[in-house]
């Protein structure tokens, strides 16, 4: 590699930075400040693109501003590490602002220009970390990213919106930013003990922080784990990913810049970094805490998976499938060789256009039908079909279904794994959770596909995807069926059970029939007499109370007639349902759709297509098909546009790879790192 003075790298960090202050001047003429917003995004794009052809040559630009301390510069280096993130943040970024446009005018959010503002700043401070020189640069951008992020987490100035904000800065600024400065300082310290002290990144790691790690191996593993967890934070490892979910209290555009664009990527690409270019991946694999990096990565996406599957709430539902596909990269860069270094790296641009595409998918739709619950999206699919294909095919290539980015990136890795497997018995392990990933991200991305284009509005089952006793809502229609863990047989006090399957003790008051007692059911009497002497209907084995005037003061409260220990009733589900199993709302539905709606769809009483709040219209979701969908009338190209480039991306990485500058510029940085190793898998 060839160092070359330039301020090239320079011009790239500050370009959306000076725009920012054009866009604050332009707060009064609204298609001016957006024509800053594009006109930096293009240009930042430009210069990024510009130093490419030079570092797949093997020059490194590189730019020194100032001396921090001895032997530490404020320094900005465009080497093929900082290229892979600084082209694809830029690149990303311009599609993200066209899609910003039509999403910010298309709710008629306010403070449209402090979000326009924060938002270039933030890519600022996006390119800073991609190009930093060394720890000390990386940890200045990496805090200016959380302060320029904080406004458009907690842009809806609510208190959910503030809350989420302030656990925002306490996890990524004081708690991560905390880790990587004292790891900094540890390693700034150890290297000095062997000759100058130095922060710098080299491809392959610093040498003078092996030479330590030999001498010193327990204060070596210690700089290496504050700096991973600093940098994991970011990257919502658990269990230092609770920031992440309820950062989704943000506009659209903005969990797309978190979760795809820059702030979890620059968590990912820390620890990159880490492992690369300061401790190297023989070192790292000596120590032996590549190992224990792959398997916290590998409890994390199983997890966030299973936690996934549970959230009806699209936006959280994609809030933990980003915790989880993060865990790739992490896991990849444990996998040391050639394979899994090549995966890892190359899920971060896969996961960027498959996420970007799912939660500007999630946003169309939130506009366009207020709708954010799945259990309300059914029959969706013919109301915004070119929205739900292009979410379909995302959500394909996260589950690793060919022909799409996320199946290359999976596929390195697995090839990876069966190599370190060879090793040890580990990698085989990793592989496997791998796979069960894989399937896990099937079974909570199909549902909302389902739902969308094989339900209809009338006959839509909403209960949630797992239903067993931990949680579920019954959805029968016939009130004995309980949905939540099957027909649960009751037990006696003393906790057995009748041969029969019926109850003994207190619950025999309520017998549920079986089939030879529905059978007569039409010669019974329909009545039953309760405790106290008075008659109770009983229909379909529930028993309820006779209204018949009889004997009874009214002026006294009625007896509560027990209707047996039903799951639905002890096991509440967090999914709600906005209707009951006869198809009306009872008491408890409606407080839970009124307290719904004053949390998430405060802005829906005004919408140009319907006036209700989430899900179809009363006469059900206006088809459009064809070419219609295409000329504005699904929704805006401003956001339909974004959506069909993030999800080409996707494809193109997924069926021509070799062809994408991401691919050469990943080998390239794994063929430096590993030339001279000796981790050989």
């Amino acid at each position: 590699m060839t160092e070359v003075d330039s301020l090239r790298p320079l011009f790239v960090v500050l370009v959306s930075f000076v725009a920012s202050g054009a866009i604050v001047a332009s707060h009064r003429r609204p298609n001016l400040r957006e024509g800053w917003t594009l006109l930096a995004a293009v240009a930042k794009f430009a210069a990024v693109v510009s130093l490419l052809p030079g570092v797949l040559a093997g020059t490194v630009y590189v730019t020194e501003v100032v001396t921090f301390l001895p032997y530490v510069e404020f320094t900005l280096r465009a080497d093929p590490l900082g290229m892979l993130f600084a082209v694809l943040a830029s690149g990303l970024w311009i599609i993200t602002s066209l899609y910003s446009i039509g999403y910010m005018r298309g709710l008629d959010e306010p403070n449209q220009t402090r979000y326009f503002a924060a938002f270039a700043v933030s890519l600022s401070t996006t390119m800073g970390i991609a190009f930093a020189g060394n720890l000390i640069t990386i940890f200045i951008f990496y805090e200016l990213l959380s302060i320029a992020t904080y406004p458009l987490v907690a842009h809806d100035e609510t208190p959910e919106a503030r809350s989420a904000g302030r656990k925002y800065l306490a996890y990524t600024m004081f708690g991560g930013g905390v880790f990587v400065l004292a790891g900094t300082v540890l390693v700034y310290w150890l290297t000095g003990l062997v000759g100058e002290p130095t922060v710098a990144f080299s491809a392959g790691g610093i040498d003078a922080l092996a030479t330590a790690a030999s001498s010193d191996p327990l204060m070596a593993k210690i700089a290496f784990v504050l700096l991973g967890v600093g940098f994991a934070v970011k990257a919502g490892l658990m269990p230092l990913h609770q920031w992440l979910p309820e950062a989704m209290v943000a506009p659209t555009p903005v969990s797309g810049l978190l979760h795809a664009v820059a702030v979890v990527k620059s968590g990912a690409f820390g620890v990159s970094r880490i492992v690369l270019d300061v401790f190297g991946p023989e070192v790292v694999f000596d120590l032996g805490v590549g190992v224990w990096l792959s398997v916290m990565a590998a409890v994390t996406l199983t997890a966030a998976s299973i936690i996934a599957l549970r959230k009806d709430h699209l936006k959280q539902r994609l809030a933990y499938s980003t915790v989880s596909q993060l865990s790739y990269i992490l896991l990849g860069l444990g996998l040391f060789g050639w394979h899994g270094l090549v995966g890892a790296l190359l899920h971060i641009p896969a996961h960027a256009f498959m996420k970007l595409t799912l939660f500007f998918c999630a946003g169309c739709i939130h506009v366009e039908t207020h709708t954010d619950y799945i259990s309300e999206m059914a029959g969706i699919g013919k109301r915004m079909p070119v929205t739900m294909a292009a979410f379909t095919v995302a959500a394909a290539g996260m589950a690793g279904i060919p022909l799409v980015a996320g199946f290359v990136s999976k596929f390195y890795m697995l090839v990876g794994g069966i190599a370190m497997g060879a090793a040890t018995p580990i990698g085989y392990y990793l592989a496997g959770a791998l796979l069960l990933s894989g399937v896990l991200n099937i079974a909570y991305f199909w549902p909302v596909v389902y739902t969308a284009f094989f339900e209809a509005e009338d006959a839509h089952d909403a209960k949630p995807l797992v239903e067993f006793p931990l949680g579920g809502r019954t959805t029968a229609t016939i009130d004995a069926v309980r949905t939540d863990g099957g027909d649960r047989k009751e037990s006696d006090d003393d906790g057995t059970e009748r041969e029969d399957g019926t109850a003994t003790g207190a619950d025999a008051e309520t017998p549920i029939p079986d089939a030879e007692d529905e059978a007569g059911s039409e010669e019974d009497d329909p009545t039953e007499s309760g405790d106290d002497g008075t008659e109770a209907n009983v229909d379909d084995g529930v028993v309820r109370p006779d209204f018949a005037p009889g004997d009874r003061d009214f002026s006294e409260p009625a007896e509560r007639v027990d209707t047996g220990n039903y799951a639905v009733d002890t096991n509440p589900s967090d999914t709600d349902v906005p209707f009951s199993p006869e198809g009306g709302s009872d008491d408890r539905d409606a407080g839970r759709l009124d307290e719904r709606d004053q949390r998430d769809h405060a802005d829906q009483t005004d919408h140009a297509d319907h006036d209700h709040h989430g899900g179809p219209p009363p006469s059900g979701w206006r088809s459009i098909r064809g070419l219609t969908a295409l000329l504005g009338r699904e929704t805006t190209w401003f956001m339909l546009a974004p959506i069909l480039t993030a999800m080409t991306l996707a494809v193109l990485l997924g069926v021509i790879p070799s062809e994408m500058a991401f691919l050469d510029l990943i080998e390239l940085i794994v063929e430096t790192r590993l030339e001279g190793a000796g981790v050989g898998l």
